[in-house]
């Protein structure tokens, strides 16, 4: 899935579409994203000036974002509805993120149930883990 499909199935736009380009997608089971990390990145200017770090806050709206893709992947979701963050449990960071890193993250399925969507999510650079959270999503009507 390219740029193009991505801002057709998501409402985020720049600076805080968090998703660049989907490399694997199965329906009702994963899917795999990329984040390119620019050092034009609107947030290094103030996270941390002279040492530039990714808040980890975004690191998880990054997760949130695949697991919206994932959901509308794997509903076929109208278009008249919006998927919203439920809740974030057990998020761990382990390590930076830092301008330059591609940022590879994954999001699993793990249940549906009653309009809650709950995902295990892993976000990672050059194959080490750097944060992972269990994430829930619901859909909502625009």
């Amino acid at each position: 899935m390219d740029i193009s499909r991505i801002l057709d199935r998501l409402p985020h736009r720049y600076p805080f579409l968090l998703v660049d380009r989907v490399l694997e997608c199965q329906p009702g089971e994963r899917l795999l994203a990329l984040k390119n990390v620019s050092i034009n990145e609107p947030f290094f200017q103030g996270h941390f000036p002279g040492k530039p770090v990714m808040p980890g806050v975004l690191i998880v709206e990054a997760l949130a974002q695949a697991t919206c893709l994932l959901a509308m992947e794997t509903e076929a979701s109208e278009d008249s509805l919006i998927y919203l963050l439920a809740g974030v449990d057990k998020a761990r960071f382990k390590r930076q993120v830092l301008p330059g890193d591609q940022l590879h993250l994954e999001a699993t399925l793990v249940k549906c149930r009653r309009g809650i969507w709950v995902f295990s999510t892993e976000a990672k650079v050059e194959g080490k883990l750097v944060a992972s959270a269990e994430i829930m999503c619901t859909a909502r009507e625009l």
